[in-house]
């Protein structure tokens, strides 16, 4: 019996000759135009879109999306199947679990040719957890947690744990992310 001991020699992670120090799988596809910072590692399937900025020491996980222009800072995890559309800007250190999807058109129609995207922020140490929808035009504070399954409608101050859908405060939680109150509003 033949045992297959991985990937097909072909598909492996490398040492990315456009991007100095950024390693790259063989099935993703950057961009020659994006910039990517030293460390930063683009798991299979991934797409970076033209003039998007990806810090040092990202992971950007399978099938993670990055639009153009999109800015992502240093240090963060960008989880599996991940989509992040123009008009959004994750700081340093931000956590975005597998399946979270950004969105960019208040009004959204196949058919509007003149629509501006409605910018969006993730600020400094903020997590998303997993299936996390996020309409555009918010801003969710630093170190803020969102729950996972969360539909973020508005920002999310910082600090605060959201919870739900429409996503909503319980508690707040320190730089680590554990409860800095006795007790939480938890929806169960």
């Amino acid at each position: 019996m033949n045992q297959n001991s991985g990937p097909p020699a072909a598909f492996v992670m490398q040492q990315s000759e456009r991007f100095p120090g950024v390693v790259v799988h063989s099935t993703a596809w950057v961009d020659n135009r994006a910039s990517i910072g030293p460390g930063t590692h683009i798991w299979m399937n991934a797409q970076v879109r033209e003039y998007a900025t990806i810090g040092a020491e990202c992971v950007i996980a399978k099938d993670v999306y990055i639009d153009q222009h999109v800015r992502i800072g240093d240090r963060c995890k960008i989880q599996n199947s991940s989509s992040i559309y123009f008009g959004v800007t994750i700081k340093d250190e931000v956590f975005i679990g597998p399946h979270v999807a950004f969105t960019n058109d208040r009004i959204p129609r196949a058919f509007n040719d003149a629509w501006e995207a409605s910018p969006t922020v993730v600020e400094h140490g903020a997590s998303l957890g997993a299936n996390v929808t996020v309409r555009c035009g918010v801003t969710i504070g630093e170190y803020a947690m969102v729950a996972a399954g969360s539909v973020v409608t508005r920002d999310v101050a910082p600090y605060s744990m959201v919870i739900g859908n429409p996503a909503r405060h319980v508690c707040f939680v320190d730089r680590d992310g554990n409860r800095a109150e006795e007790a939480c509003d938890v929806i169960e």
